[in-house]
């Protein structure tokens, strides 16, 4: 099979299309030709050398990816060679062929082609188990994402504009303000010019916003607590602004707040089995019904890897980005 290798950490420039063994699948497990593979930014850390693999996970870089089944392994049932499929990953997707456990592989939703649907896995189970799961954000209440424009803003603005809340978004640059308002966000903050804190109490009378979705971290973190209302719930999904802040647990304690750090990479398979399940159920009908739809920045060819990378550093994109084989 053909796949991306990683020299050694580094710049793009490090990673390379080579040729590797074939795939087969074991118990539980299922083969997949690879139509497309969806680019993260967890993706760049790795290539540098900061992020591995968890145990037991393919070295190759990708977390998600589209195709069409070509094996099953033992014990695989409701699925049949020649399905459409997208899936959920820990590793392996920037390759022609990935082993994936069944209960990470979804149906491609209706309306969106194989190669679209590499866009999805990971930015719909991330929102969904995070806004939805996790924080359980209501319809009457409201939402601030971090990088609307980015692959999981675009999606949590989105789902949450969808479902009925009231959604707040940052971005850099008015063509991606623009995306954002488009897409459903009801208030959108340019994040150089303004301060997300004083725009949120402006537009709720000092209220704040009940859930929180930040990919920041450290960097955010006061101001984050600032923004947010009373029972409101800040989950950290991201590392972008650093790892350590001082907590003021008193302004946390008088708004009775939550803070929520969570990863999906790696979680359990049965609870990447969980959450898949309930995207399919929750998040599908609405891309079917044309309500949430993938958000592609640019669609390259595997072997233009260096390049795709390089546009997601440059922090240009909107959206999501795709290499297909």
């Amino acid at each position: 099979m053909r796949a991306v290798v990683v020299g050694e950490p580094g710049g793009p420039e490090v990673l390379s299309v080579t040729e590797l063994p074939d795939l087969a699948p074991g118990p539980g497990e299922m083969l997949i030709a690879v139509a497309a593979a969806g680019l993260n930014r967890a993706d760049l850390l790795q290539r540098q050398g900061f992020y591995p693999p968890p145990p037991g996970a393919s070295e190759t870089i990708g977390m998600e990816v589209s195709g069409t089944i070509t094996a099953l392994g033992p014990g695989v049932e409701g699925w049949r060679t020649g399905d459409e499929v997208c899936a959920l990953l820990a590793g392996g997707g920037y390759a022609s062929q990935v082993v994936v456990p069944a209960g990470q592989v979804m149906p491609v939703p209706s309306g969106v082609s194989l190669v679209e649907a590499a866009a999805l896995p990971e930015v719909a189970c991330t929102v969904w188990s995070n806004v939805f799961m996790t924080a359980a954000l209501q319809p009457s209440e409201s939402l601030l994402v971090h990088g609307g424009a980015g692959g999981i803003g675009t999606m949590a603005i989105q789902l949450a504009s969808a479902l009925g809340a009231r959604v707040f978004t940052t971005a850099g640059t008015p063509e991606k303000r623009a995306l954002c308002a488009s897409l459903g966000a009801d208030v959108v903050i340019d994040y150089r010019e303004e301060s997300f804190e004083e725009v949120v109490a402006t537009h709720t009378d000092g209220r704040g916003v009940d859930v929180i979705l930040d990919n920041m971290g450290a960097k955010y973190l006061a101001r984050n607590i600032s923004a947010l209302a009373d029972s409101g719930r800040l989950v950290i999904i991201g590392l972008q602004g650093g790892t350590r802040a001082e907590l003021d647990i008193n302004a946390l304690m008088r708004k009775r707040a939550a803070v929520i750090g969570t990863t999906l990479r790696s979680r359990p398979v049965e609870g990447k089995a969980a959450i898949c399940a309930s995207v399919v159920e929750n998040v599908w009908p609405l891309v079917a019904a044309g309500d949430v739809r993938p958000i592609i920045d640019a669609v390259l060819p595997l072997d233009e890897v260096s390049q795709a990378h390089r546009r997601m550093e440059d922090g240009d994109h909107a959206g999501k980005i795709l290499l297909t084989l």
